[in-house]
């Protein structure tokens, strides 16, 4: 039995959920799709590699060439639909993301990871800057939201509120750490500030740095 892939392209998820319904579509209307759909907002989505991933959907037999049809002057346009194989592969795919949970590597994680090049007070006057522009953000959302409800089936937006939940929970938490840094019960704060005032190294990052046993 062949090996299952991973999940490596969500352009590609994106194409064979499209496809899934059972209508054949072209690329260029599997893009005007997407779009009016909003999945760039759901996923990264290069435009420009499109055909390259319907192409190797094709290749792997996932989606299949139904005709070729020529509207006017226009080029020549082929319809794919999703296939047996593909339907499967969808499955499985919407199985790993929904059940595992991935570890993902976002921008603001990696500077937290190097927080401390800032000094504290640097630090909690730019998250205080995040967190007003998160707050602006989250009401621009739920106000999205409850517009959309109205109209949408929930089903549609389960993303959306999951979205929403994520960036409340961000806000929370970015809002406690500044009030940490504020008030100063963050653990190690004194450290962090003597290293930045006085440029002296505190002991217990001496020890991480040098990989010394701190029990």
């Amino acid at each position: 039995m062949a090996k299952r892939r991973k999940v490596g392209n969500l352009l590609a998820l994106a194409l064979l959920a499209l496809l899934a319904p059972g209508r054949p579509m072209h690329p260029y209307e599997m893009a005007r799709m997407l779009r009016r759909t909003g999945k760039e907002q759901d996923m990264r989505i290069k435009w420009g590699s499109l055909y390259t991933v319907v192409g190797n959907l094709d290749k792997h037999g996932l989606i299949e060439t139904v005709d070729t049809e020529r509207a006017g002057r226009r080029p020549e346009r082929t319809r794919y639909a999703i296939t047996d194989a593909g339907r499967a592969e969808l499955r499985e795919w919407m199985h790993e993301l929904l059940a595992e949970p991935a570890v993902e590597q976002p921008r603001f994680g990696a500077a937290l990871s190097v927080l401390g090049v800032l000094p504290p007070e640097e630090a909690a006057d730019l998250l205080e800057l995040r967190l007003a522009a998160l707050t602006d953000d989250l009401e621009r959302q739920r106000a999205g939201l409850k517009q959309w409800t109205a109209e949408v089936p929930r089903l549609f937006l389960i993303e959306e509120e999951y979205a929403l939940a994520v960036r409340e929970a961000e806000a929370t938490w970015v809002g406690s750490l500044i009030t940490e840094l504020r008030e100063g019960t963050l653990p190690g704060l004194d450290g962090w500030r003597a290293w930045h005032t006085s440029g002296g190294t505190p002991p217990e990052w001496t020890a991480l740095i040098e990989g010394e046993d701190q029990s």
